[in-house]
């Protein structure tokens, strides 16, 4: 069985002034996020489980999940 990698990517970067982990930064537009997926598949990870904020959701989904064949769990604050 294929070990699971989780992603802590809830923090609001506001020292950094907007969400670093979905600005572009690649030659080609490449996020934190796809450097991180593409580490963790090439390391022999099966499944990337990613920890974000409810209220980001939609930028992460339209950034970052679009690329992916993905299963999406979506879970509010209040039933952690």
């Amino acid at each position: 069985m294929k070990p699971t990698l989780f992603v802590l990517a809830a923090g609001m970067g506001s020292r950094y002034g907007g969400l670093k982990q979905l600005d572009g930064l690649g030659p080609n537009g490449e996020t934190i996020m796809d450097y991180s997926i593409y580490d963790a598949i090439h390391a022999g990870f099966g499944k990337v489980v990613f920890v974000i904020r409810k209220d980001f959701e939609q930028d992460f989904r339209d950034k970052v999940l679009s690329k992916y064949e993905v299963t999406f769990l979506s879970r509010s604050s209040s039933s952690l």
